[in-house]
């Protein structure tokens, strides 16, 4: 059984709650958002919600009836993990992937519902429009003009560790509870970042067991935690996550659906920062000291300055990359980076 949640939870500044009564609130909400909010039953009536508050079974019957034959991704640890789906102690994942049709998927969650230490079974960023038929349209939030990936987060009891992503996130609880403890970008060398190239699920985590924090190991976890933000979600409720927030997410009831939004304001023809920090890992973070001085001077230059210094001595219509990207720019740059890497 998950272990009750350490008093940090407590003391942490709630997250601001606020209110859209239509589209056109909403998003002048999300707008240029910088800063976590919660928006108490924004999606209360959807049918998907509605069926998780009859039961959890209503609810899995209703994805059934919805899903497509095609394989569902699921992630299972044994009871002794509490629910936290993370590192052993040889840092190898403590849980097992496996891949099978999804009523066979719930099947085995009903058949251990009532047990007082059932397995952990998780799964995580379901393309919802690629594995349902429906579920997306009948449970529709009206973004505007933004063109989100549209994902399900569906499980028994689970803890996943404080990590971040590039999109705006707008997190919808559709059934049991969900606590997010939100922490700013720039806390990220606070959380005790893990690997990048070895993570649960592809994105660097915090090392910190948030329900049994070891200070003497991180002992700047407790700056962290004073700029920390907690919320704890019902059916309905929606928070806003924006870019590169750091955030740990815990599904607290025996069964759990959270349905998300990811989107860029940015162009999707620019690339992954992530894939940047990965190349100049290898490019240049080993390189002696006084190497890595000039091309901290070169990306100031070009890519964080990024002015007047670095392009008005070259003729316009000359300029190449150094001039703001567009698609076939951004095209030819990935092309010259595909040949460069493959070498």
């Amino acid at each position: 059984m998950v272990r009750p949640a350490a008093p940090i939870f407590k003391t942490l500044t709630p997250v601001i709650e606020r209110t859209a009564v239509d589209a056109a609130a909403l998003d002048a909400l999300l707008r240029g958002a910088r800063a976590p909010f919660v928006i108490r039953g924004l999606v209360a009536d959807w049918p998907l919600v509605q069926a998780g508050l009859k039961s959890n079974r209503a609810a899995r019957d209703y994805l059934v009836q919805r899903a497509r034959p095609v394989p569902f991704a699921v992630s299972i640890a044994p009871p002794s993990q509490d629910g936290r789906l993370f590192y052993d102690g040889a840092m190898e994942m403590n849980f097992r992937m496996a891949r099978g049709q999804l009523a066979d998927i719930f099947g085995g969650i009903d058949t251990n519902e009532d047990r007082a230490d059932p397995p952990t079974v998780y799964l995580g960023s379901i393309d919802v429009p690629s594995h349902f038929d429906g579920v997306a349209e009948e449970n529709r939030l009206d973004l505007g003009a933004r063109d989100p990936v549209i994902s399900l987060w569906i499980g028994t009891r689970t803890r996943i560790a404080a990590h971040n992503d590039f999109p705006d996130n707008l997190a919808c609880c559709v059934a049991g509870r969900r606590r997010f403890t939100l922490f700013p970008p720039e806390q990220f060398a606070n959380l005790y970042l893990g690997p990048i190239d070895n993570t649960p699920a592809g994105r660097a985590v915090s090392m910190v067991d948030f329900h049994d924090p070891d200070f003497e190991a991180y002992p700047n976890f407790a700056e962290a935690l004073g700029q920390a933000q907690v919320v704890e979600l019902a059916p309905g409720d929606a928070v806003f996550i924006p870019s590169m927030w750091w955030h740990h997410v815990e599904g607290l009831a025996p069964f759990n659906i959270l349905q998300n939004y990811w989107w860029r304001d940015t162009p999707r023809f620019l690339g992954q920062p992530q894939d940047a920090l990965n190349h100049a890992i290898l490019a240049i973070r080993d390189l002696p000291a006084e190497d890595r001085a000039v091309w901290r001077a070169l990306f100031d230059h070009f890519v964080f300055e990024s002015g007047p210094a670095a392009t008005d001595h070259i003729p316009e219509g000359a300029r190449g990359v150094l001039d703001p990207l567009n698609a076939e720019t951004a095209g030819r740059l990935k092309a010259f980076l595909l040949r460069t890497l493959s070498r």
